[in-house]
């Protein structure tokens, strides 16, 4: 490194809302810079990770010497690469089209790996693209790598064995160069998973169960939280705010005043409310396909629903194991593990789509840790 006490440095590309940027800095990691095309997902990151580097840019058309000097690195100074590259032409809930030109941006991170080289990358994507379907993408993009990474085998990992209260599942590429890292195994990575599973019921606990279906501005979604009492899921939600990040109005709000915001209400018509109201815990409703979540149970995954060049369509979105309603943007983002002091879109379509998108940050969190620990002690190569 170029200072031997400074935090190991890594660029989030595909940064979205900020999971796996969450994850790495509370891993130990520092964050050089951010990479996100999506104007809205940018722009939460922005106020959430107001002291650190940003760039919106077309990532296909980004060279591994531009990122760099971007990121205010030389070549050699950057420690890791990380990732979740678009997932919508891989997905088997998508159209599975693999001449998605989204597929392409797989490909790009590898390129970008090629050609920052980092000390190792972290590559995070649906399961749907381990498909024989996508053997020839993926064999272009560890093309670009496997001469100077070793690549550990694809990792399926699922949010809950490392405690957040999702189901969600998703596969994670990593690789690290030969000369930078001690041995990195997928042992390594198991030994972080959780004692204890954090249920829909912990994860909700102190927000208010009670939302009027009129709260539809971002003001009007300020409201009071609780304090949790469950000790392992508290440290992730709870405070923990690293140096540099949250917005300060919102941690004053949060800290002061034991206010949260995204608590918006939905409008159910009265026949929708009945349905509702009769579905049992784990039931799902047969017109709108939702869920009700059980209370001692996991979320599923929390879908994004698609962007404005696919009709801008909200996602199926989970009824509440208690109250007649679906979730709101607060409680899904409990669900994936986001803290309260975190901010979103506020707009109920862009917070889903942003917490939808995200990777949880327990997860990535844990994950990054490993290969913190992992870090050789020597200087990287120029």
């Amino acid at each position: 490194m170029s200072n031997k006490n400074s935090k190991p440095k890594v660029i989030d590309l595909y940064a979205g809302v900020g999971g796996l940027s969450l994850g790495s800095i509370r891993a130990g990691f520092d964050l050089a810079l951010a990479v996100e095309w999506d104007k809205h997902a940018m722009k939460a990151h922005e106020i959430n990770f107001p002291k650190y580097k940003h760039l919106s840019t077309d990532i296909a058309k980004l060279s591994g010497k531009k990122l760099l000097k971007e990121a205010g690195l030389s070549e050699g100074e950057l420690d890791g690469l990380i990732g979740g590259p678009p997932c919508q032409g891989f997905s088997v809930i998508g159209s599975r089209n693999h001449l998605d030109p989204r597929n392409d941006l797989f490909v790009k991170f590898f390129k970008l790996v090629k050609e920052c080289k980092p000390r190792f990358f972290v590559a995070e994507n649906v399961l749907g693209i381990l498909d024989s379907l996508y053997d020839e993408i993926r064999k272009t993009a560890f093309k670009q790598v496997e001469k100077e990474y070793i690549l550990i085998d694809p990792m399926k990992f699922r949010a809950s064995d490392f405690g957040a209260p999702t189901s969600r599942e998703r596969v994670f590429f990593i690789g690290y160069r030969r000369d930078s890292m001690s041995e990195l195994t997928k042992e390594d990575f198991e030994k972080q998973k959780a004692a204890e599973i954090t249920t829909v019921a912990k994860a909700l606990q102190g927000l208010p169960t009670r939302i009027n279906s009129e709260w539809l501005s971002e003001e009007e979604s300020w409201r009071p939280v609780r304090p949790l009492s469950t000790p392992y899921f508290k440290k992730y939600v709870d405070g923990n705010i690293p140096t540099g990040m949250g917005d300060e109005e919102a941690v004053r709000k949060y800290k002061e005043e034991g206010l949260v915001s995204g608590n918006f209400g939905t409008r159910h018509s009265p026949e929708v409310y009945k349905r509702y109201k009769a579905l049992k815990s784990g039931q799902t409703d047969s017109v709108s396909r939702s869920p009700r979540l059980k209370s001692n149970g996991l979320c599923p995954t929390i879908r994004a629903g698609t962007g404005p060049d696919k009709g801008s369509y909200q996602a199926v979105r989970p009824i509440h194991p208690t109250a007649h309603r679906v979730i709101t943007p607060r409680e899904a983002a409990r669900l994936q593990g986001f803290p309260d002091w975190f901010q979103f879109a506020p707009s109920k379509w862009h917070s889903f789509r942003q917490i939808g998108n995200s990777v949880s940050p327990i997860l990535s969190e844990a994950i990054l840790r490993t290969i913190h620990s992992k870090l050789a002690n020597t200087n990287k190569s120029k």
